[in-house]
C-alpha cells in the first residue's frame, strides 16, 4: 500500500519536479506509516529519486511512450496503482501531469486537489491546504475517496533529501490501442534555453520595453542569472515576443522562486498568474504602476538604465565568486 508519485523525465533525466514530488510523496507516506514508489516512463538512472525517498521506481520503458502521451501514460499509471495497492497518487502541477490527472482520477474512481501546497493536515480523513481564487487564498480540502490523488504547486514544498535504498523493477503494462488514438508527431523544444516550466528564476518585460529590438538586454540579464525569459500578453500580441512565452492567468502561470518584471505594469491579469512566485521584483519609471503593491522588490527607474547596470553588477559578483 505504498504512496505512488509520477516522476517526470526528459531525455532520461529526472526533472527537478520529479525530485520535489517525490520528497512530497515521501513526507506523506511517513505519515501513513508506508513507502514511496515511483513510476517512471523510459527514464535511465533512478539513484537520484533514493536521494528523496523512493523506495522503488517501477521503470516503463517502451519506444511508443516515448513522447507523452496522456491516455496511455495515465493508464499506465492507474495499473501501476492497482499494482502496488496505492491509495494515495503524487502528481506535479506541470503541464503533462495536469492533463492526465483528471483521466487517471476517472479510471481510478478517485479525488483529485490540485494545487497543493503543503503536507496534509490530517491523515484519517485526508485533508489538504491548497491555493484558490488564482492564489489569492487558501482553504483545506477533504478528499473523501477511497484513492486520492494530490498535485503539488511548483516550488511549495521543494527538495528534501532523505537517502533510501532504491530497488528497480522492470514494469509492462497492458496497453490497448485506443491508449494512442492521439498520435504525438512531434515536439518542438527551444535549444539551450531555459524553459519557464523549469525556471527556478523567471525575467519578464513589458511593453515598457518599446519594441522586440530592446530585448537584448533582457535576454542578457536572463543569460546571467540562469534564468528563462517570459513576457506579458500585450508584447505577445502584438508579436514582439513569442506567445509560448507569455505569463499570467491567461498565458503560463509561473511559480518561480524569483520573477523579475520590467516595464510591465501589473494588470489583474498578469499578476494572478504570477503571484504564486515566491520573491518579485519591478522595475518600472512609473511609480504608480500597480505591480508596486505586489512586489517584495521594486526599482523606480528607466529600465534602459537599470537592466544593463544591474547586469553587470551580476556579472561582477559571479566573476568574483567563481
Amino acid at each position: 500500500m505504498s504512496v505512488l508519485v509520477y516522476t517526470e523525465s526528459e531525455e532520461g533525466k529526472f526533472k527537478k519536479t520529479a525530485l520535489e514530488v517525490a520528497s512530497y510523496a515521501k513526507g506523506v507516506a511517513d505519515m501513513l506509516g508506508t513507502d514511496v514508489t515511483a513510476v517512471a516512463f523510459n527514464a535511465g538512472d533512478t539513484s537520484d529519486l533514493g536521494k528523496y525517498g523512493v523506495n522503488k521506481v517501477l521503470k516503463i520503458n517502451s519506444d511508443k511512450l516515448e513522447k507523452f502521451n496522456a491516455e496511455a501514460y495515465a493508464d499506465a499509471i492507474k495499473q501501476a496503482a492497482e499494482k502496488e495497492g496505492s491509495k494515495v497518487v503524487v502528481l506535479s502541477q506541470s503541464a503533462n501531469a495536469k492533463y492526465l490527472a483528471p483521466l487517471l482520477a476517472v479510471q481510478l474512481e478517485a479525488g483529485y486537489v490540485s494545487n497543493v501546497v503543503n503536507l496534509p493536515e490530517s491523515t484519517d480523513p485526508l485533508q489538504v491546504k491548497r491555493t484558490a481564487f488564482t492564489n489569492k487564498a487558501f482553504n483545506i480540502t477533504k478528499i473523501a475517496t477511497d484513492v486520492k490523488i494530490i498535485g503539488l504547486s511548483k516550488n511549495a514544498f521543494g527538495l528534501k533529501e532523505n537517502q533510501t535504498d532504491v530497488s528497480e523493477e522492470e514494469f509492462s503494462p497492458s496497453l490497448s490501442e485506443e491508449d494512442f488514438s492521439i498520435n504525438v508527431v512531434s515536439v518542438d523544444k527551444a535549444a539551450n534555453k531555459v524553459t519557464i516550466a523549469d525556471a527556478e528564476i523567471v525575467v519578464s518585460g513589458g511593453r515598457g520595453l518599446k519594441g522586440p529590438e530592446n530585448w537584448g538586454m533582457l535576454e542578457e540579464l536572463a543569460n546571467t542569472l540562469g534564468a528563462a525569459t517570459a513576457c506579458s500578453k500585450p508584447v505577445s500580441d502584438m508579436g514582439w515576443r513569442p506567445h509560448s512565452e507569455h505569463v499570467g492567468q491567461t498565458g503560463k502561470p509561473v511559480a518561480a522562486n524569483l520573477y523579475i518584471a520590467v516595464g510591465i505594469s501589473g494588470a489583474i491579469q498578469h499578476l494572478a498568474g504570477v503571484s504564486a512566485s515566491k520573491t518579485k521584483v519591478v522595475i518600472n519609471n512609473d511609480p504608480e504602476a500597480p505591480f508596486f503593491k505586489a512586489a517584495d522588490y521594486g526599482i523606480v527607474g528607466d529600465a534602459f538604465e537599470v537592466v544593463p547596470k544591474l547586469t553587470e553588477k551580476l556579472k561582477e559578483f559571479k566573476a568574483n565568486n567563481a
